[in-house]
């Protein structure tokens, strides 16, 4: 723990404090332990830290994206969807916040435990829904009164978005979601334990002139067996861990052993059909590569060096002089 050195001179001004009588010592010292003190409320316990919840909400910005743009396809519509807020309350308190009836939806998680929730608020269900029948988005909140078909058409509409939450969790585990359950009254739905713990992600949704809130509720149970994984220290881990140098041995082993078509051009020039077929010994066709100019080497029909021709051991051979910068016959 870091400690201030006072100077000489605060020093003396303390002691002459203390001994005017300005300042206390015993109140002081009462001070300094008041401070020790701090408040908790087990019923609100905190089982994340602050790193785990930055990366949940990394993780649904993600989702985010991905949803704005599942959404826009399949309604055809403007669709705006970004995270407002990532916080871990109780059960209880997540159910109390919702309204008495709304969109629920349940999902497994495969391979982790538990299940989790997607609230839908009813205006921005009910745009869905009217854009998906062709019309203009409009919203009516009628939840107590959803037919058969209603439930069906956004069951399957919300079932074809999980799509995009696998994509996003797939940076730290792959998930497998499944839909479960269609629900309207939140009363009916007990999830877990009403004091345990959940993250609840909101998601700023505008459909077309419609707003609300898209409400994920993820209970601790679901998260425990990968929490170790929602550090930064973790990620970090992951992404500069070293390749293994067998994995190394092999693939560069393998490499070597590819055939690449290699080509010296000594230069190029074109002719009519005519002359080529009457082409006869001793006749000389002019190129197009001047002698003081450094030939083109080839590698499967990309240009990759200048070099000079030459010979070794007898043998015809190119010297490579320079490197082709983008390796491509359209850096020429």
């Amino acid at each position: 723990m870091a400690q201030e050195v006072l100077s000489q001179n605060e020093i003396d001004d303390l002691l002459s404090a203390l001994s005017s009588g300005e300042m206390d010592a015993s109140t002081l010292k009462q001070e300094e332990q008041e401070k020790k003190v701090r408040v908790y409320d087990f019923k609100r316990a905190l089982r994340f830290s602050k790193d785990q919840i930055r990366s949940l909400s990394r993780i649904h910005e993600n989702f985010a994206r991905l949803l704005t743009t599942y959404f826009s396809a399949q309604l055809r519509t403007y669709v705006q969807i970004s995270v407002a807020s990532v916080d871990q309350i109780p059960y209880e308190e997540f159910i109390r916040s919702i309204p008495k009836m709304t969109i629920l939806n349940i999902y497994s998680m495969a391979p982790l435990q538990g299940r989790i929730i997607f609230e839908f608020n009813p205006n921005i269900a009910y745009a869905m829904l009217d854009r998906l029948l062709g019309g203009k988005g409009n919203s009516v909140n009628k939840v107590e009164n959803l037919t058969e078909i209603e439930t069906t058409l956004m069951s399957q509409l919300f079932e074809k978005a999980l799509e995009n939450l696998q994509e996003a969790w797939s940076s730290v585990i792959d998930i497998d979601p499944m839909f479960e359950e269609f629900e309207v009254n939140p009363q009916f739905l007990q999830l877990v334990s009403p004091n345990e713990t959940v993250v609840v992600v909101s998601l700023n949704t505008t459909i077309g002139e419609s707003s609300g809130m898209i409400n994920i509720c993820i209970p601790h149970v679901v998260l425990e067996p990968i929490i170790s994984k929602l550090s930064v220290h973790y990620w970090m881990q992951t992404n500069t861990k070293e390749s293994d140098p067998q994995e190394y041995e092999d693939l560069a082993h393998t490499i070597s052993q590819a055939e690449v078509d290699v080509k010296a051009i000594l230069g190029e020039s074109t002719i009519n059909v005519s002359d080529l077929l009457n082409l006869k010994k001793d006749d000389v066709i002019q190129l197009d590569q001047a002698i003081d100019k450094p030939m083109t080497l080839k590698v499967d029909e990309h240009s990759k060096f200048y070099v000079q021709p030459g010979k070794q051991k007898n043998k015809m051979a190119v010297q490579v002089l320079e490197e082709i910068q983008g390796g491509n016959d359209n850096d020429e």
